[in-house]
């Protein structure tokens, strides 16, 4: 039997390695229109904003249909701002994780109209938004149609041609949760993609690091992509997590899910994770009640700020501690008012409400305890305290992953720091 270890594997960096820290980029004004609607002065004075608040990484998402409005050729005008928006990441000294082809968010699949097929089957549950308005019907499978196929890759090549010697580049992502865009697709294909993606970007970029950020339930399922995390290519693997659509989660703030997602990502792939995404939505009116939550009118959870705060507490030291190489902190601000009657906003108010900063520049309770934890310095931990040897083979995981899983997260939450050997019969 094969035995999975919770454990990362000595990083490829020269040890000490700083733990990063960062966020999700969406600007207060514009949020997902970004592109559609680009003002370097806006991005220039939110980077000065995202330093001073001694984080070091910050997350872009390329919209499809913003870069490929036709997928014979990629925007120029698009790549000349990604290019300025990169210059003003490394003139505030901070290093940028590119995500392409960005399909889903915010609950939502954004598909290019030219991928739009009224005749094609479900690909997912999610809304359709195309051209800033939701659709109905369906769209070509984007990983198994050569229209797609082709399209992404030209994007991949366009993209690592334009940033190839950009100083601000850290790393290239596939995908924000790709499975969630096509949950249809199998495993073997995905791969595929995946493997095509790759030598598309090291046509022109041979040197920035390449990951693909899935979520829990990605890592988890039997078809999605868990193949993504298991190439050879990246130096590391990424992890998102929204726990309101977790059962494993025992609460909606549970500091201990991430640590163990990322220490279960890295089991599989053999490589340290980087936690891309625990963004948590906050209200500054959510009264007082136990847990100090309060249920949205549409969707999700909102938290108090106080709640949010002492959960940054607690969860950033459990991050270090199992060995991860950082966090994305959750979105970088809260969105404008004059943007709610967009999608996804309109329909899923704690989108509005995910920033470490409210949409009028303030600080949040929890980015004051993140500015706090930066100015500790944290370090890579490259000697977890807190492992567990999971005596499951990978195959027994991929056969029945959710069940497997319920049981190691009791046990690693059980653990205190040290090495602690945990069975599943």
């Amino acid at each position: 039997m094969t035995v999975v270890h919770l454990r990362p594997p000595v990083s490829h960096r020269d040890d000490p390695a700083p733990f990063r820290l960062g966020v999700n980029y969406w600007p207060a004004a514009k949020g997902v229109t970004l592109w559609k609607n680009f003002d370097i002065d806006e991005v220039h004075g939110d980077m000065n904003t995202i330093a001073e608040l001694g984080l070091d990484l910050v997350r872009v998402f390329l919209t499809w249909e913003d870069f490929q409005p036709d997928p014979e050729g990629v925007k120029c005008c698009s790549l000349a701002r990604l290019t300025a928006l990169c210059d003003a990441v490394a003139a505030e000294g901070l290093k940028a994780i590119v995500t392409l082809n960005v399909g889903y968010f915010g609950g939502h699949n954004w598909v290019p109209a030219w991928l739009l097929d009224n005749q094609a089957e479900p690909l997912s549950s999610q809304p359709i938004v195309s051209m800033g308005r939701r659709v109905a019907g369906g769209y070509r499978n984007p990983y198994t149609d050569p229209v797609a196929r082709k399209a992404a890759a030209r994007l991949a090549r366009a993209v690592g041609k334009t940033l190839s010697d950009h100083q601000a580049v850290w790393a290239y992502d596939l995908g924000n949760e790709p499975d969630q865009f096509a949950g249809t697709a199998g495993s073997a294909v995905i791969a595929d993609w995946y493997a095509e993606m790759v030598d598309a970007l090291r046509t022109f970029d041979q040197k920035h690091e390449i990951t693909c950020g899935i979520g829990l339930h990605g890592l988890l399922s039997v078809e999605p992509n868990r193949d993504t995390g298991a190439s050879a290519e990246p130096s590391f693997s990424s992890l998102q997590l929204d726990a309101t659509g977790l059962s494993l989660a025992r609460s909606f703030l549970d500091s201990d899910l991430l640590p163990f997602g990322c220490a279960l990502s890295t089991s599989i792939s053999k490589k340290p994770c980087l936690a891309l995404d625990w963004s948590v939505a906050t209200g500054a009116t959510v009264a007082s009640a136990p847990a100090a939550l309060l249920a949205t009118k549409v969707h999700g959870w909102v938290a108090s700020e106080e709640a949010a705060a002492s959960f940054a507490e607690e969860l950033l030291p459990k991050i270090l501690e199992v060995g991860a190489l950082g966090a994305l902190v959750g979105n970088f601000t809260d969105i404008e008012p004059s943007l709610y009657e967009l999608p996804p906003y309109d329909t899923r108010e704690l989108e509005r409400h995910r920033g470490l900063l409210r949409f009028d520049g303030s600080l949040k309770p929890h980015g004051e305890v993140i500015r706090r934890f930066s100015e500790s310095n944290p370090i890579v931990n490259a000697n977890p305290g807190k492992r567990a040897a999971i005596a499951v083979s990978a195959e027994e995981l991929i056969r029945d992953p959710y069940e497997h899983t319920r049981r190691l997260y009791g046990t690693f939450v059980a653990q205190t720091p040290g090495y602690i050997r945990g069975h599943v019969g």
